[in-house]
């Protein structure tokens, strides 16, 4: 259910910034980031190769599980996109059912947070 609200928890910001500095860097359509149970972030672009394409979420989401990650508090994707792909959902939600997951726009204005 999305909602939205201009007040960011300080750690939720973090991984935004992260996400939106990952996604400037790599010219990428989409830039991500999860926060870990630990604390630990993970971040990464969109992934489009021939042999291989991953929303940034998905890719951020497989740094994290092959760092051995077993829980994510939070996520984040920088996007110009309306909404979040149902495929980077399904991705936090398979590793962190509960965790929110923040959709900004390039600027890194949260438009929405799903839970």
């Amino acid at each position: 259910m999305p909602e939205s609200g201009p007040e960011l928890d300080p750690e939720d910001e973090k991984i935004v910034i992260l996400a939106r500095s990952t996604r400037a860097r790599s010219q990428a359509p989409e830039g991500a980031a999860v926060r870990d149970t630990d604390g630990r972030t993970y971040a990464a672009g969109t992934v489009d190769l021939p042999s291989l394409k991953l929303t940034a979420l998905q890719a951020a989401v497989a740094a994290a599980v092959s760092s051995g990650v077993e829980g994510l508090e939070a996520a984040a994707v920088v996007t110009a996109e309306p909404l979040v792909a149902e495929a980077s959902v399904h991705a936090v939600r398979d590793l962190a059912p509960e965790a929110p997951i923040l959709r900004a726009d390039p600027s890194g204005e949260v438009q929405e947070t799903l839970r």
